[in-house]
């Protein structure tokens, strides 16, 4: 079992420059900056701009000011102001495994996507080595529940985690900084900057730096404590309207983690690691994990008249991940398992919105996804171990031995790409009586490829190839949706109900070493949702 603490808990933030050069009038507005009556939220997740009561959507949504006052620096923080949001932070911080209504993965492999999607600024983020450090001058985090295959480009079983960045501001000057000091000798800056690059453009430039020491005691003498945070992240925002219909945003960002690892906390201490404490550990890795990422999207919005617009967000992505897990948490070398991930992902989402007010409104959508990923995984299994007794621990200990005193290594890169036709569809029956539904067409190709597995001596020399070179494929259409109605009472509350069907793609499996027959495909996944819910004010 895996724990992290929140290492901060003595850290005050210290706001140190705010100017605003540009006088602005005084508004309502709600949690997440955006303009409207006092206390009303609005939200985007129906791709429109709504109030939150008012959307027949299981969702939660939480402030960019909520999240600063809270102190939330990292997405595995979340699950702290969501109900019913929990995560597996199997593979280390800001790469979550996350989990609505009992729907999750319990799959660690690097090459896997997880069944409650994580967005960037509505830029699909499928891959861990595309997570990286994203908590830092938000405009708000929106939260759904179950499948969302008719309202975003890329579909989802489980629900769907936006994170939302504070957008460039026209003709405004004004910038933040913020730094803080904590226990384990933590620091944190952030900031931001907003100037304006004439009268139809702007720029925003935010970034965020910590920097910790480690929790975890590591007793070994001369070796480092484990679970530190080191890593930084650069975010910058270009808006430009040329005209009152035209808006292009391009955002590029980058980040770097480079803390000691996380350690491996087992129960009972006295039966797993005789002689330690609960927040001690005898480990004999000192190799940093090590995750950098890369992103650019541009979002363009056309109004097309006064009830149509188009939105069109390409994005790239590329990152690398990498960490080593003492999975015995002692100074002998029983298990140790390094993990490496290198991703690229190229993404065009295109969508018409209509916002008639009138009867009938619908979203139409086209999306493709293209993402490349290379992946090596070693089980290095008792490699100080002499087990021909010759008194020499070399290659010959894992041929005489295998898989004890071996390095067990596989390999092999994944392309997947992944088309799909999307709807949503609202029609008003009466004044308070709407009904909504959606359809989804997907599909799905993927290719596994130069799949191998080896047998290394302690020296990384090639004693035996277990799984020669291999291949597999999968090609997989579906179509999933969603109906239901919502009825708007005399006082405001609003009741409603869904029956929706989820889908997710096929997968490989990474997990195979000893032999070919572990080579497998897992079917694609599939999800019913039934859905009743309410709401209101008290």
């Amino acid at each position: 079992m895996r724990e992290r603490l929140l290492r901060n808990t003595a850290l005050s933030a210290i706001a140190i420059f705010t100017a605003t050069a540009t006088p602005a009038f005084a508004q309502a507005q709600s949690d997440n900056g955006s303009e409207s009556a006092p206390g009303e939220i609005v939200v985007t997740a129906a791709k429109r701009s709504e109030n939150l009561q008012s959307v027949p959507i299981s969702v939660s949504a939480i402030g960019g000011d909520a999240l600063e006052k809270s102190r939330i620096t990292n997405v595995d923080s979340l699950v702290t102001k969501v109900a019913n949001l929990q995560l597996t932070s199997i593979v280390g911080d800001n790469t979550p495994i996350f989990a609505l209504r009992g729907v999750s993965m319990s799959d660690y492999s690097l090459n896997q996507s997880s069944p409650v999607a994580t967005y960037y600024d509505e830029v699909y983020k499928g891959n861990f080595a595309f997570l990286g450090v994203a908590m830092y001058d938000l405009e708000r985090v929106e939260v759904l529940r179950g499948p969302q295959g008719t309202l975003y480009g890329k579909n989802t079983t489980g629900g769907a985690v936006n994170i939302i960045s504070r957008d460039a501001k026209l003709g405004e000057t004004s910038g933040y900084l913020n730094a803080g000091y904590g226990n384990y000798n933590r620091v944190d800056v952030n900031g931001a900057v907003n100037v304006p690059l004439g009268e139809k453009a702007a720029l925003r430039v935010a970034g965020t730096f910590s920097r910790a020491d480690g929790w975890f005691k590591n007793v070994v003498p001369g070796l480092p404590d484990l679970a530190s945070t080191r890593e930084y992240a650069l975010r910058g925002t270009l808006k430009f309207e040329p005209t009152d219909s035209v808006r292009f945003t391009l955002r590029a960002s980058t980040s770097f983690q480079n803390p000691q690892n996380y350690g491996i906390y087992a129960q009972p201490e006295a039966v797993q690691r005789p002689g330690l404490s609960r927040w001690e550990i005898a480990s004999d890795v000192s190799q940093r994990r090590r995750a950098r990422t890369t992103s650019v999207a541009l979002t363009t919005n056309i109004d097309l008249s006064d009830t149509l617009a188009i939105t069109s967000i390409t994005s790239y992505d590329k990152g690398t991940l990498f960490f080593r897990e003492d999975t015995d948490g002692t100074a002998t070398r029983l298990l140790e398992i390094p993990y490496y991930d290198r991703a690229s992902q190229f993404a065009q989402d295109l969508r018409l919105t209509s916002d008639t007010g009138g009867p009938f409104d619908f979203i139409l959508g086209a999306y493709f996804n293209r993402e490349k990923v290379y992946n090596e995984t070693t089980f290095e299994i008792a490699t100080d171990v002499d087990v021909n007794g010759d008194g020499f621990i070399n290659a010959q200990d894992c041929a005489d031995g295998l898989p004890l005193a071996c390095k067990v290594k596989n390999q092999f890169t994944q392309i997947k790409k992944s088309f799909a036709l999307y709807s949503d569809l609202k029609y008003k029956l009466t004044d308070a009586l709407t009904v909504r539904g959606g359809l989804r067409y997907t599909h799905d190709t993927g290719v596994q490829s130069g799949f191998r597995s080896d047998a290394l001596g302690v020296d990384n020399s090639l004693v035996a190839t277990l799984i020669p070179p291999s291949a597999l494929r999968y090609k997989n259409n579906n179509v999933s949706g969603k109906i239901g109605f919502d009825y708007k009472l005399a006082s405001g509350d609003l009741l409603y109900a869904s029956f929706s069907k989820g889908y997710r793609a096929p997968s490989f499996n990474a997990q195979a070493f000893f032999d070919p027959s572990e080579l497998s495909v897992a079917k694609a996944e599939k999800v019913t949702s039934y859905e009743v819910g309410a709401k209101t004010q008290f």
